[in-house]
């Protein structure tokens, strides 16, 4: 291998390469920094079926953008609202109620 006839290509030795460097990396804005997330207590739910009825409910309800349900089959189900505001209350109420279940009362 000769390493005389180097051809010099102009790069340069800096703080990394472009794909890794701070200096011109996009800033980006955590949009999940403005969610709101809500518990309810649903009771009556025993089944992914239950559980698909009440998420479907909820996430019609506007600035929801998602639900997960905790199934406790049998017992009180935690389910998580996310949304983008704080979601009125008797909306969740109607959706659950909608959906053939209730709000369980929370024993904390």
């Amino acid at each position: 291998m000769n390493i005389d006839n180097r051809d010099d290509l102009g790069l340069k030795d800096s703080a990394g390469c472009a794909c890794c460097s701070t200096a011109s990396a996009p800033t980006t804005t955590d949009v999940s920094a403005a969610a709101v997330t809500s518990e309810v207590l649903v009771a009556g739910m025993t089944c992914s079926h239950c559980v698909m009825s009440v998420t479907e409910e909820l996430a019609s309800i506007e600035g929801v953008e998602s639900v997960d349900v905790d199934l406790n089959a049998g017992g009180a189900s935690r389910v998580t609202i996310r949304s983008t505001a704080p979601v009125d209350t008797a909306a969740v109420t109607a959706a659950v109620e909608e959906a053939g279940y209730s709000l369980a009362s929370s024993s904390s």
